[in-house]
């Protein structure tokens, strides 16, 4: 009953962005962009597999020039990647088993946290809390590396927890929603929590999907509405990050429990080596959640 509230609220803000979106449309008839589905396709294999789209689509998008200005691009991959992000939520939410009133509960305070942090994170230092978290997510990636070696205990199959563990992951979703504000992302966060808290790390899977889903779609409406885009790239994108995602939640619920954990690893790994780029660059890594308030 939990999962079916869950997922008919997907449903409503989906139905709502496609109505949005095709009024647009509607106003500028066009046909979806090849390179922009090429694009989508690429970067929302790897998210699905829990690398971030956004980072790897941003600097794509900036080389080749397809928007109008740089402070369009996060606007554009938040509506271009809607519809990828709820088709990953609406598969891992149906094929991943977790404990239903957890998933629920993790990604409203995920998203609370995220509405709560477009206030909060301007007064929060940005660059040390990247470099704390870049140095832990690689002292965690160390950790899974041994244990999938036998040199340390190995991550739990668990997919519900006892009540303090639950408190745990409830509270620190509500912190990396507030982060996701100053372009740390929660996937890579949630899935080292879930694991070192002794659950199946696919658990994590519809938990980021999840609040990903909704943040992307309440933002990519508003700026649907109010941001100047480019239409047959958004399309473009839209369309081809759904096979993309299909073809790769397939690979990740397939994997064997090992090779997953070894995926785990390469995935900390890689957002590690973000954080600690953008803390040394000063880069920032747009977020649904500041552009929903925008």
């Amino acid at each position: 009953m939990i999962l079916i509230v869950l997922q008919t609220v997907f449903a409503a803000a989906t139905l709502v962005f496609l109505i949005t979106l095709g009024l647009a449309w509607r106003r500028q008839p066009c046909a979806p962009s090849v390179e922009g589905f090429v694009v989508s396709a690429v970067a929302n294999f790897f998210d699905t597999l829990g690398i971030g789209n956004f980072a790897t689509t941003t600097p794509y998008l900036k080389f080749r020039r397809l928007t109008a200005n740089d402070g369009l691009i996060p606007a554009t991959m938040m509506v271009g990647y809607a519809l990828p992000t709820v088709t990953e939520a609406f598969v891992f939410t149906n094929a991943v088993k977790v404990d239903p009133v957890l998933l629920v509960v993790s990604i409203a305070s995920c998203v609370g946290g995220a509405i709560v942090g477009v206030v909060v994170a301007a007064r929060l230092p940005v660059n040390p809390i990247r470099v704390v978290m870049g140095l832990g997510l690689l002292v965690a990636a160390v950790c899974f590396s041994l244990s999938n070696l036998g040199m340390m205990p190995p991550g739990g199959t668990a997919t519900s927890l006892a009540p303090l563990p639950f408190a745990i992951v409830v509270a620190a979703s509500f912190a990396f929603g507030i982060l996701v504000n100053l372009g740390v992302g929660n996937f890579a966060p949630t899935l080292v929590l879930v694991s070192l808290l002794g659950m199946d790390p696919r658990a994590a899977f519809p938990i980021m999907m999840g609040s990903g889903a909704l943040l992307v779609l309440v933002a990519g409406i508003r700026i649907i509405r109010t941001r100047p885009l480019n239409l047959p790239l958004v399309l473009g994108m839209s369309l081809g990050g759904i096979p993309a995602v299909l073809v790769a939640a397939f690979i990740v619920k397939s994997l064997p429990i090992t090779q997953l954990r070894w995926g785990v690893v390469a995935v900390v790994t890689y957002a590690a080596a973000v954080m600690l780029h953008a803390a040394l660059t000063g880069g920032r890594v747009p977020d649904p959640a500041e552009a929903a308030s925008s």
